[in-house]
C-alpha cells in the first residue's frame, strides 16, 4: 500500500495521530527532505524501522520505478513532504500513477494543508475556490497565466516565494485591478504567523519592503458581469486575451465565463 502521509505546516503539535503510526509501522519512508524527516520524527519521539530513501524534484522521475516495484513487492511505502500534503505542489503525482497503474492500494493520512489553512483565515469567500499553485517565474509566462485567471469567479489560492511575492502581487494587481481583495498568509501556524488582508495595490506596497517566510496568497474571484454583452464585444474581448498569448480556446472560456456564456457558444462566435 502506498500511504501520502501529511506534515504539519508549521505547528508540530498538529500532527495527526496516525502519522506517527503509519511512520512506525512503513516499511519504506520515501522523504523530501530526510533531514526535516529527522526532525519530525525526533518531534514525535519515535523510530522506525523502515528504511529511508529521499524522494524529491531532483531524483522523482528515477526513484519512482524504484518504489513502485516495492509497493508490487508487498511493502508498504508511506510518502511525506517537507509540509502538507504529497502531490499538492509536492512530489507525489508519479508515484501515485505508478501505483494505480500496478493495482496497488493508494490511501493517505490527513492533516494540514496550508491551501485550506489560508483560505479559512483571510476572511474571503470559501464556498468555491480553485488552487493554482506556484506562478510561472517568468513574467511573460505569469502574464498569460493570469489573464486566463482575470475573470474566474471562485476565490483563488496560490503559493508563492518570499523573494518573489511583491513582483507576484504586483502582476495579480495588473490582471485583475488593484481593488480585488486579497489575502497575504505567511508563516501560517508558526511563532510569526501573519495574515495581510485589503485590496492587491495595498498589499504590493507592503509586500516591497520583503516578505519572509511560507507565503500562500488568496485573491477573491472576479463578479460577475450582469450585462449581456453583444458579438462584436466578446469577439474583442476574446481578440485582446489572444494578444498576451493566450490560446483562442483559453480566451474564449474566460470570456464565456465572464459573460455567462457557454463556452462553445463563444469558441463558435469566433470561427464564424
Amino acid at each position: 500500500m502506498l500511504v501520502l502521509a501529511a506534515t504539519p505546516i508549521g505547528h508540530v503539535g498538529d500532527a495527526p495521530p496516525r502519522l506517527a503510526e503509519e511512520l512506525t509501522r512503513a516499511d519504506v519512508i520515501a522523504a523530501e527532505d530526510t533531514r526535516r524527516l529527522k526532525r519530525l520524527l525526533a518531534d514525535l519521539g519515535i523510530t522506525p524501522t523502515g528504511r529511508v530513501v529521499s524522494y524529491f524534484e531532483g531524483n522523482e522521475a528515477a526513484r519512482t520505478p524504484q518504489l513502485a516495484d516495492a509497493l508490487a513487492a508487498g511493502e508498504r511505502v508511506v510518502l511525506v513532504t517537507d509540509a502538507g500534503m504529497p502531490s499538492v505542489s509536492d512530489p507525489g503525482y508519479r508515484l501515485v500513477t505508478a501505483a494505480l497503474a500496478r493495482d496497488v492500494a493508494v490511501t493517505a493520512v490527513p492533516g494540514p494543508s496550508a491551501v485550506l489553512t489560508a483560505l479559512a483565515v483571510s476572511g474571503l469567500p470559501v464556498d468555491r475556490f480553485c488552487f493554482e499553485g506556484f506562478l510561472p517565474r517568468k513574467a511573460g509566462e505569469r502574464a498569460r497565466r493570469l489573464a486566463t485567471l482575470a475573470d474566474e469567479q471562485r476565490t483563488m489560492v496560490f503559493f508563492e516565494a518570499p523573494h518573489r511575492t511583491a513582483v507576484a502581487l504586483a502582476a495579480m494587481a495588473e490582471a485583475f485591478g488593484a481593488e480585488r481583495p486579497a489575502a497575504v498568509c505567511r508563516e501560517l501556524t508558526k511563532t510569526h504567523e501573519e495574515v495581510r488582508r485589503g485590496p492587491l495595490a495595498e498589499l504590493v506596497a507592503w509586500a516591497e519592503d520583503g516578505v519572509r517566510g511560507e507565503v500562500t496568497v488568496v485573491v477573491a474571484g472576479a463578479v460577475a458581469s450582469t450585462e449581456a454583452a453583444d458579438p462584436e464585444t466578446l469577439r474583442a474581448e476574446v481578440t485582446a486575451l489572444e494578444a498576451t498569448g493566450v490560446r483562442r480556446k483559453d480566451a474564449a472560456a474566460a470570456v464565456a465565463q465572464r459573460h455567462g456564456l457557454p463556452k462553445r457558444e463563444v469558441y463558435e462566435l469566433m470561427h464564424r
